[in-house]
């Protein structure tokens, strides 16, 4: 194992700069409200010679808000971080010190952000955070739900097999759940989190900072019914309690717990059960739909 120290004192305290030599900057932006930006930022933005943004139509508009002009402007998204990512290396070990933004809130959180600062690292490259607004705290320390232990996820993946794969590593967790959601997606992602968890406690915070943010508290279900009458609008931070000690307490003192699905079926087939009826035993006493059963043991076969 390899131990770097990235040292404070490396930096001109009057501009938060290292000395002769250039820097990652991770600048955190409004994640609605403009007035969330904070002079340290808007400093950095002025003085960094290169900003790189996920969308730079974007951060035009932020940076002519706050009438910031860097010398220049680069795009550095999912699909051109391949090749952007090692040029914007390239002029940091130059000399030249680069802002990272994200179209809100701060870099690295659910973009790809954490590849350039990984890159960065492991040029030896100084990174400065240069903190801010974030959806999924905000959303947390107003939700009501338990903030001592929490886990963010961000957002779930696109099939519904790797959903489940993601939740059923989560249905144990007693740390309250962090996910993004976007409108379109978030009643059916509901369903999932329903389907894996129960009917658990959740807050739906959705338009954060703007002028009609809203916290939506109630059951899954009772979220889920919500929505039905009223149509989900802007970006959607899902909050979940997590598993509660007496739910931990069974799961610790089920029998299957150190069985295969393989091997739950089979136990059940043992006892004279049909197959059939030993996977919906071993469905119920999981927690899962019979048809995750029998994937799972097709997925053996």
């Amino acid at each position: 194992m390899t131990i770097t120290c990235q040292s404070s004192f490396q930096r001109n305290h009057e501009t938060d700069k290292p000395e002769g030599s250039g820097c990652l900057y991770l600048v955190a932006t409004p994640i609605g409200n403009l007035e969330d930006m904070t002079y340290r930022a808007v400093r950095t933005l002025q003085e960094c010679e290169i900003i790189a943004a996920e969308d730079t139509r974007q951060t035009r508009k932020l940076l002519s808000h706050f009438e910031i002009t860097p010398s220049m402007l680069f795009s550095y998204h999912e699909h051109n971080k391949a090749a952007s990512g090692p040029e914007l290396i390239r002029y940091i070990i130059e000399g030249k010190n680069l802002a990272l933004v994200s179209d809100a809130g701060l870099p690295a959180i659910s973009d790809p952000g954490a590849d350039l600062v990984a890159l960065a690292v492991s040029h030896g490259i100084p990174v400065i955070p240069i903190p801010g607004a974030n959806a999924a705290l905000s959303a947390l320390i107003a939700s009501g739900l338990p903030t001592a232990s929490f886990t963010f996820i961000g957002f779930l993946p696109r099939e519904r097999k790797d959903i489940r794969a993601v939740l059923s590593g989560l249905r144990a967790v007693q740390g309250t759940l962090l996910f993004y959601e976007s409108p379109h997606r978030v009643a059916k992602t509901l369903g999932h989190l329903q389907e894996a968890f129960g009917n658990r406690r959740v807050v739906l915070a959705r338009e954060l900072t703007k002028r009609y943010e809203e916290f939506l508290r109630g059951s899954i279900e009772e979220c889920i019914a919500w929505l039905s009458e009223h149509p989900p609008l802007g970006e959607y931070v899902v909050v979940v309690e997590g598993e509660s000690k007496e739910e931990a307490e069974i799961a610790e003192s089920s029998w299957w717990r150190e069985l295969s699905i393989e091997q739950h079926v089979e136990h059940y087939e043992n006892s004279g059960l049909a197959r059939k009826e030993a996977m919906k035993k071993a469905a119920s006493d999981r927690g899962l739909a019979k048809r995750d059963i029998y994937n799972a043991l097709l997925e053996r076969e």
